[in-house]
């Protein structure tokens, strides 16, 4: 992301320039040339950055973990211009905490300490994962990036980047064949493999990680499947902080009230949460002494924030778009949208979840919506809107199948899937092209445009929405939400339901 010019002088950010930087912007207080990579992470988005990345660097600050610095791949073709930022920086950049108030906190993070685009050399990947001293592989690939079939829930061996990646001596071109080859030559070598943490937003994280990396690799070599299987640690984790996309005027803001000209700096929220599973092969930072919750069992938490915060996510933003908001905290600032969220949280959501230890769900779920409405983040709905077909399947749907089974209310989780159903028609309410973002497109739009003749052909497909369409319950809370989408819009569908509710 190209940086702008600014009335002020600015500072390029580098090793050398952060001595220089304004006084009110934090930076690294360890000496970086003594941190050596024990971690090699794929995917060095924004949500690495203000999450996993700044948990080390808290941990740096201290005096600790000097030994676990990350070395940040790119796998893919569009993460070169990341990686080129970052490696044009030193490794450094700027994370930059947005408070409610307007305040901004920004501080220079130092944890990435080496950065390599695996396309320009994937053997010299290979090698780094390889290295004994990789200790960690961490993860941020996407929900869509482990390849599972939504259908039967096995990897996606079709794929036609697997299939490239599985042919004889193939040079490795995705994760799975990166990780296959590098623990290949350590169990070769006799040395023990690294510890895969996935860091992505999905349920039992680990798990899948573990399931559909064995598959790729028993594809590969059944032998090395096995001692994957046997050897390798997945801990799962719950992963949260609102990370919006970096936008210009993020970039220019940066420059003109505090002097720093970074290329990439990342954004966030002031709230950030880790629950990691304490189950790993080869050591781990002391990560728990930079506030991250180390536990025997994920599940609760991982579950507590998919069906409250991930789903409320998509309970706001067909209908905020539908209404005319394109950022969350306009609609969270909504009375109207804010009761229905709360309701669907305390009704719906909260009901299908065990007990989880340590937290007051009702807290939780008001401090959701503060931080939906925290206007300085400027999360836009287009991004929560995106790639659907990944996210209602495993936020929402379990939510509507427990309460259909418990005899619970799900009228709000049927008004949800109306409002995709809507959404993907790909007109709003003033006649506006909606650009539907997701892998599937075709498919649901295809979908959404014959609901006119079949009010349920939207919920009739099985991979995403199973047997829905055939539960009669589920169909009398439906049809009629989507109708009242057609025919009132979203604001009064939502005034309607309130009034029942």
């Amino acid at each position: 992301m190209p940086s702008s010019g600014s009335a002020r002088r600015t500072i390029p950010l580098s090793q050398a320039t952060l001595a220089d930087l304004d006084p009110r912007v934090a930076r690294p207080a360890y000496d970086r040339s003594a941190v050596t990579a024990g971690i090699v992470h794929f995917g060095v988005g924004g949500f690495h950055r203000a999450h996993e990345a700044m948990y080390l660097d808290r941990l740096m600050n201290d005096g600790r973990a000097l030994d676990w610095g990350i070395c940040g791949v790119g796998a893919l073709p569009h993460d070169r211009r990341i990686i080129e930022t970052l490696s044009g920086q030193d490794g450094l950049y700027t994370l930059v905490v947005k408070h409610p108030d307007g305040r901004l906190e920004p501080r220079v993070i130092g944890s990435v300490v080496e950065t390599m685009f695996a396309p320009d050399d994937p053997q010299a990947v290979v090698v780094r994962l390889a290295d004994p001293a990789t200790r960690i592989v961490s993860l941020t690939i996407t929900e869509g990036g482990y390849l599972v079939n939504q259908v039967t829930g096995e990897f996606a061996a079709d794929d036609p980047s697997i299939q490239a990646d599985l042919a004889d001596d193939a040079t490795p071109s995705t994760v799975f064949g990166y990780l296959t080859a590098a623990l290949a030559l350590r169990r070769e070598r006799g040395e023990a493999p690294f510890t895969v943490m996935s860091c992505d937003n999905l349920p039992d994280n680990g798990d899948v990680a573990r399931r559909m990396l064995c598959a790729f690799a028993r594809l590969k070599d059944p032998a090395l499947a096995d001692w994957m299987e046997a050897e390798v640690a997945f801990p799962n984790c719950m992963v949260d902080r609102i990370t919006p996309v970096t936008a210009e005027p993020d970039v220019e803001r940066l420059a003109d009230e505090f002097g720093v000209r970074d290329g990439w700096p990342v954004v966030c929220e002031p709230f950030t949460q880790w629950v990691l599973e304490d189950h790993f092969g080869q050591g781990r930072p002391p990560f728990e002494e930079a506030g991250v919750q180390m536990v025997d069992d994920v599940v609760p938490y991982e579950l507590m924030k998919l069906r409250l915060l991930n789903a409320s996510h998509q309970a706001l933003c067909y209908l905020g778009h539908l209404a005319g908001y394109r950022y969350a905290h306009e609609v969270c600032r909504d009375p109207l949208f804010a009761e229905f969220l709360l309701a669907y949280m305390e009704r719906e959501g909260s009901p299908t979840l065990p007990e989880v230890p340590g937290v007051d769900l009702d807290r939780y779920r008001h401090q959701l919506i503060e931080r939906f409405a925290n206007p300085e983040v400027r999360d836009t709905l287009a991004r929560l809107c995106a790639e659907s077909s990944d996210r209602i399947p495993k936020w929402l749907v379990p939510v509507i199948r427990a309460n259909l089974e418990a005899g619970g209310e799900i009228e709000r989780s049927a008004l949800v899937v109306a409002s995709w159903a809507r959404y993907a028609e790909g007109i709003d309410e003033r006649g506006q092209p909606i650009e539907v973002v997701d892998r599937l497109k075709d498919r649901v739009i295809s979908a959404a445009a014959r609901q006119d003749e079949d009010p349920l052909a939207f919920i009739r497909d099985r991979d995403l929405f199973g047997g829905l369409a055939d539960d009669e319950r589920f169909v009398a809370a439906y049809t009629p939400a989507l109708h009242a989408l057609h025919t009132r819009g979203a604001r009064a569908t939502l005034e309607a339901l309130t009034k029942e509710g």
